[in-house]
């Protein structure tokens, strides 16, 4: 039973990437509670019992920090070390002590973040909120997340990593003990007050299971699956080409430079160049499984798959719909997800020894997800073997990116396809499978809902993965309707959508956070990585013998020759299920290239010549060319690059999409003067998007409206902004309409989710189009007295105009006042009670704006959707870059705090040195720890 001994204040905890946004049929019930939580918090704020509820309910979660407590199941001393900022580093004797002082430091920091995480990841969260979140729990149920961490915990973990889970495990349930709600958390006040929701405790399997929603949020490419396959309904097979462009294997470079696949061996091996050339990413295919427009391979050809096109159709809106409020472990699943990370050689740096740098592109969340933090074991030997230190996820245990005493590593999405749809022909109780009904594997789940009746559903499961159609009543019934061609199989009972998923197999990625921690050489690294099954990975890596290489590890799917896995698939065909793995020998990987530097940007990974399809929708490589660029521009002539380059890098505001296209725009003949005015804004511009930017501002506003006018307008409704309503050609019809025959289409989707999001798929779909002056693409229709557009200078100009008028409403009408800031700004939201309701539980909660620079697929990645709006949607959730000279020279940054507890000290204390693009000073070795030290906590068995 922990003893607190002394009472510190000092630090606090961190609030939860919680995840509430419930269906809309549900947000009445949902604004009642909200309500109700105004006036519970009202009375914490002491507007009926006076000051005393502000000071003793705030403070009553804050953790000790200093003096001693005591912990049943130590097995000797703990030291608790924290910095001026709450970073907390840990020293003990065992490696089961430190995992356990771990989990004990966690809790006292964010539990009430952890507690939401394992709530969403087991399809819980009805329990804690209620009845709003029914409909997330029925749909995370039926992924069956926890269910398949238990698996892994009972029959793929080693014994080590499960005495290291429980021990984990023991540290957050002893913070618990003893404790009310109120005394973890200030949202648990309001929470008991509502419905009695009391904490429980903390298992093994709900750390595993962590890691099954970060897959989720890092899936790959089902996005771009849903939305080709939504596309055929408006646009036809070139049209959709054109949309998803080849990859630029010519201009920006794969990953993998000096390696090659060797055909004999079957294994992937150092030295030879890839192949690069101008062709497809693998292939982008156009045709849905059942809209016989095309090929998964080559657009435009071929007959389709034999599908209903209107059943697809209708399934993926309604999958859609259903996806679209569910809770995001890490971030917005789409082109902007994606990383940074780069490693230089001795030979280019100042200190001649390796440079590693790293920042994620999460969604911005309050608190941040990533925790900071060192486990070090006082003497490394076989009872306690770590000594790491760098980012981790409060509620599990381990460091997921950092270094340890000889290796340093960074990761970035790799968006290898992991994931597919398969339309299913429904059967009675069961499924067609090549000519025979096949029962469904089913089993049924029990919701808790607080306030209100236990619900019960029933998960059917096809050989290709759960029914995700199931989990809406309005999919069900559409499926039983929709039409079908002649090549399909008859109707029966109707169509679902199912997925298969490789987090939905059992797994060994926690085994393999474990290792990589402890970790002492390149060989030891590409083990450790080869169980890094899911989410698949980017790994770069440094060490302190002046090694640097990067791997691809994963659990990744081969596919029959007529499945790419870009559409859905007919999932009554056994040619379109996955034929096994690749080989983790043949995965490629790189150590110690001739050129010096390693860049990983979620460009393609590999060039044409790779066998195997690992995806076909790689992001186009505008970040990795740039980065590349600025180490070729330090590095030329013998330059050598110092620790403050690489974060002057990871700032880099450059835009590759305005340098293409201002001087175009500046040819544009604009007769109005005010127009006029902002044009000249882009003369002498040199592509900086700094905050204080007005040129960045306008140009930003002319791409935006390049965009809506050109593609956006086109695009179906599915895919369009939620509200933004158009009068369009019916779908059926051969030629434009007339204005009496048009139709009245509102946009669907979420608006940091939207399409045309400006990313750099888009940077690529105008350059390639960009010279053919009278492409389809840049006419537009009169409008009323609006002139339409019959070519790109005509339409370029519209944007020009559109542009001035739209910031002259946001900004004002003196550009001199307009600022890049002013409409690029980042909030900060609590991301359970902080996203909805009144303003004043958003005021106690969140935090912001902040006025930043950088944007969409810049290597300063402050992400922006161009059809929803300017604000941020997503950020570099961290930066770090690790000296392996000298690591206590290194690093880092986190966007938020190392709390969770809303009036900390340090809820937000590093966010606005994030924000200016400023590191904090890393300490790793003992005396530079105790030389940063700010308090120290000392737990007893």
């Amino acid at each position: 039973m922990p003893t607190d001994t002394t009472a510190s204040p000092g630090q606090q905890a961190e609030a939860s990437p919680g995840q509430q946004a419930g269906k809309s049929g549900r947000k009445k019930g949902r604004k009642a509670r909200l309500i109700v939580l105004v006036l519970v918090l009202a009375l914490i704020g002491g507007l009926a019992y006076g000051g005393y509820w502000t000071v003793s309910t705030v403070r009553a979660s804050f953790p000790q920090t200093s003096g001693t407590v005591t912990l049943q199941g130590l097995s000797g001393n703990v030291d608790v070390k924290r910095d001026g900022h709450g970073i907390p580093q840990i020293y003990a004797s065992s490696d089961e002590d430190l995992f356990m002082a771990q989990g004990y430091v966690q809790a006292q920091d964010r539990f009430y973040e952890m507690d939401v995480r394992r709530h969403m990841t087991a399809g819980r969260l009805s329990e804690m909120f209620g009845e709003s979140q029914v409909d997330n729990d029925e749909f995370l149920r039926t992924l069956g997340w926890h269910r398949i961490a238990e698996e892994e915990y009972d029959k793929k973990l080693s014994p080590a990593t499960k005495k290291y889970l429980q021990a984990y495990a023991k540290g957050v349930n002893a913070y618990l003990e003893g404790k009310e709600g109120d005394q973890i958390s200030l949202e648990y006040a309001a929470l008991g007050f509502e419905n009695d929701y009391k904490p429980g405790e903390w298992t093994p399997v709900d750390s595993v299971a962590w890691l099954k929603a970060m897959a989720w949020d890092l899936r790959g490419n089902m996005q771009d699956e849903i939305d080709r396959a939504l596309m055929t309904s408006r646009l036809g097979p070139k049209q959709i080409a054109d949309l998803y462009p080849e990859y630029p294997y010519g201009r920006n470079k794969p990953v993998i430079q000096e390696g090659r696949y060797n055909e004999l061996t079957g294994a992937y091996e150092q030295g030879g160049a890839t192949g690069n050339g101008t062709g497809t990413a693998n292939g982008t295919g156009t045709g849905t499984a059942g809209s016989g427009t095309g090929t998964a391979t080559e657009a435009g050809t071929g007959t389709g798959t034999g599908t209903a096109g209107s059943a697809l159709e209708s399934q993926l809106t309604g999958l859609q719909e259903v996806m679209r409020d569910l809770p995001t472990a890490v971030g917005i699943n789409g082109d902007g997800i994606g990383s940074n990370s780069w490693v230089v050689s001795g030979d280019h740096t100042i200190t001649g020894e390796p440079l590693l740098a790293n920042d994620p592109h999460l969604s911005a969340s309050l608190p941040s997800v990533w925790y900071q933090m060192g486990l070090h074991c006082r003497r490394v030997s076989a009872e306690c073997q770590y000594d790491v230190t760098g980012y981790t996820f409060a509620g599990m245990p381990g460091v997921i990116i950092g270094h340890n005493q000889n290796i340093a590593w960074g990761l970035t999405n790799s968006g290898v396809d992991v994931t597919d749809l398969y339309l299913e022909k429904i059967t009675g109780d069961g499924y067609q499978y090549d000519g025979k009904v096949v029962p469904f594997t089913t089993r049924e789940e029990t919701i808790q809902v607080a306030g209100g009746e236990p619900q019960k559903i029933v998960v059917r499961e096809t050989n290709n993965g759960p029914l995700l159609s199931d989990r809406s009543e309005e999919l069900v019934k559409t499926g039983k309707k929709a039409s079908v061609d002649s090549a399909a199989p008859d109707r029966g009972d109707g169509y679902g959508v199912a997925l298969r998923w490789t987090a939905l197999d059992p797994g060994r990625t926690m085994e393999s956070v474990f290792a990589i921690n402890r970790a002492k050489d390149w060989d030891d690294f590409r083990e450790a990585a080869t169980l890094f099954e899911v989410p698949s990975q980017n790994l770069v890596y440094a060490d302190t013998k002046g090694h640097i290489g990067y791997t691809l590890p994963g659990k990744i799917p081969t596919r029959a020759e007529k499945h790419d896995g870009s559409v859905p698939a007919p999932g009554w065909d056994g040619d379109y299920r996955w034929t096994g793995w690749i080989d983790q020998d043949a995965l490629p990987f790189e150590l110690d290239p001739e050129r010096g530097y390693i860049v990983t940007a979620n460009q393609a990974v590999v060039g044409k010549d790779y066998p195997y399809t690992l995806t076909t929708d790689w992001g186009y490589g505008a970040r990795s060319r740039r980065i590349t660029d600025l180490i070729q521009s330090k590095i030329k002539d013998g330059g050598k690059i110092s620790t403050d380059d690489m974060r002057q890098m990871q700032l880099d505001n450059s835009s590759s999409i305005a340098k293409l296209l201002v001087p175009d725009l500046l040819k544009i003949d604009t007769r109005d003067p005010e127009v006029r005015e902002a044009q000249k804004l882009l003369e002498g511009w040199d592509y900086t998007q700094d905050a204080d930017s007005a040129a960045a501002a306008y140009f930003n506003a002319v791409w935006r409206n390049i965009l809506k006018l050109a593609f956006g307008h086109k695009l179906p409704k599915e895919l369009r902004v939620e509200g933004q309503c158009l009068w369009v050609d019916p779908v059926n019809t051969t030629g434009p309409a007339d204005e009496a025959d048009k139709v009245r289409e509102c946009g669907q989707r979420a608006a940091d989710q939207a399409q045309p999001d400006g990313g750099d798929r888009w940077f690529e779909v105008v350059r390639k189009l960009k010279d053919d002056q009278d492409s389809d693409w840049w006419t537009t229709p009169k409008k009323g007295t609006r002139p339409g557009a019959g070519n790109r200078d005509e339409l370029f100009k519209r944007a020009m105009i559109d542009a001035r008028w739209e910031l002259t409403a946001k900004l004002g009408k003196d550009i001199d006042t307009w600022s890049w800031g002013r409409l690029h700004r980042l909030f900060l939201k609590n991301q359970t009670l902080g996203t909805e309701g009144p303003g004043f539980l958003q005021y106690m909660l969140n935090r912001g704006p902040w006025k930043l620079g950088g944007g969409e697929a810049t290597v300063n990645a402050t992400g922006w959707n161009a059809a929803g709006g300017y604000e941020v949607v997503w950020v570099p959730s961290m930066r770090m870059v690790v000296n392996l000279g000298d690591l206590d020279k290194s690093r880092w940054i986190n966007l938020t705090g190392a709390s969770g507890h809303a009036y900390s000290a340090h809820y937000v204390d590093q966010t606005d040195k994030w924000a200016k693009g400023e590191l904090l000073e890393w300490s790793y070795s003992e005396k530079a720890v105790e030389e940063s030290r700010s308090d120290t906590l000392l737990l007893k068995p």
